[in-house]
């Protein structure tokens, strides 16, 4: 990792396995002040076809989402989605007004762990603490975005018990202490950063 003159972390490089398919994600977080900026490249196999999705995120200085883009492939078909928050919070998907995440402060990229570094970094939860979100979803393949309400609940100096939308199964989130997710069970497992 490495960090500014401040002490500050500048510049984080990871790469995730997949734990439920064929796949590897590489990431790439960097402080561009005043902005965080979150990119990523997620390669995988999905129901007989191979994707590729890069992406991008910006956020402020705060954590909340500014921007978020991802192009790429899936099977043969050409993936191009711009999503931008704007100072109010109304979203825009590829400049059409999206009102049903309108006030959401985080976005969510269903293909990536990365992007639960968020609302773990917007949050600050103490252990004990729970708060529930409402995060713009951008599905996976369909590739639409819909309000997904999340609980975080930090259960421990490195675990997060984590629900989304209607599912009342937990899964526990491993966390390093920059916020970024070791192992998403079932799913990711980080192997290097």
């Amino acid at each position: 990792m490495s960090r500014d003159e401040a002490g500050v972390m500048a510049v984080r490089t990871l790469l995730w396995r997949r734990l439920d398919r064929p796949g590897h994600e590489s990431a790439r977080l960097v402080w561009h002040q005043p902005f965080w900026q979150l990119s990523g490249t997620a390669v995988w196999s999905h129901d007989g076809t191979v994707c590729r999705l890069e992406y991008a995120v910006a956020c402020d200085a705060g954590w909340l989402t500014r921007h978020a883009w991802v192009t790429g492939w899936v099977g043969p078909r050409h993936v191009r989605v711009d999503l931008l928050a704007l100072t109010d919070r109304r979203w825009r998907l590829d400049g059409r007004a999206c009102p049903a995440v309108d006030g959401c402060p985080d976005v969510d990229l269903s293909f990536t762990p990365s992007t639960n570094l968020l609302p773990v970094r917007r949050l600050g939860l103490a252990v004990g603490e729970e708060a529930a979100v409402r995060a713009a979803w951008l599905s996976f393949p369909a590739l639409t975005l819909a309000p997904l309400d999340q609980v975080y609940r930090r259960t421990g100096a490195a675990t997060y018990q984590y629900r989304a939308g209607n599912d009342e199964t937990a899964v526990e989130l491993e966390i390093d202490p920059d916020g970024i997710v070791r192992r998403y069970p079932g799913l990711w497992q980080l192997e290097a950063g």
